[in-house]
């Protein structure tokens, strides 16, 4: 397979991982569906770092478009265009990684959220039993559902990002392949 083929296919691939990521995130600021948290600041740290956001989102977005731009045929041959494909693929391991962390924080520390009329992170001491405690969820009054809420959007962001980090390394090895040996495997391609 042409590597410039490849490029193409990873940068297309990265494009609804980006997406779910962005989405995901922006999602986790309106817990139970309403403005007024986020207006309130009752929303998680990890939340307000934006992983989802800038890591699985844009610092994975320049990269897939870069990617995709570079199996054009203007551009699938130059050597110089897979090296920087390298530099791009670890710009976006890195955002893959950042969301990742701060989506593993948010799963382990746990929601805000209002226990007995204060706004504190119950489940911040927890050691992440509270996944397993169902029981232990009733804790959190208000907003209603935010543990599951939570569970949901970071586990999906943790899925979204561990996919973009394994992209991202295969265009790290498409990339050096294509640097050493051209951009395409048949020499009348390249």
């Amino acid at each position: 397979m042409c590597s410039g083929k490849c490029s193409r296919c990873i940068g297309v691939s990265l494009y609804p991982l980006v997406l779910i990521s962005i989405i995901c995130n922006i999602v986790l600021f309106f817990p139970g569906g309403d403005v007024k948290y986020a207006k309130d600041g009752h929303i998680t740290q990890e939340v307000q770092y934006m992983g989802g956001l800038i890591g699985g989102g844009f610092m994975v977005l320049i990269p897939a478009i870069f990617f995709t731009l570079t199996a054009e045929n203007g551009c699938c041959g130059i050597r110089f265009g897979m090296f920087l494909s390298i530099i791009f693929a670890a710009t976006g391991v890195a955002g893959g990684v950042y969301s990742f962390i701060v989506s593993g924080l948010g799963v382990n520390y746990g929601p805000l959220c209002k226990d007995g009329g204060v706004w504190t992170t119950p489940f911040k001491n927890s050691n992440s039993t509270y996944l397993t405690d169902q029981k232990s969820w009733a804790v959190c009054t208000e907003p209603k559902n935010v543990v599951q809420f939570n569970i949901g959007l970071f586990f999906t962001l943790m899925a979204a990002s561990s996919l973009q980090v394994l992209l991202c390394a295969i265009q790290m090895i498409n990339g050096l392949i294509g640097c050493l040996f051209g951009a395409c495997g048949n020499k009348e391609e390249a």
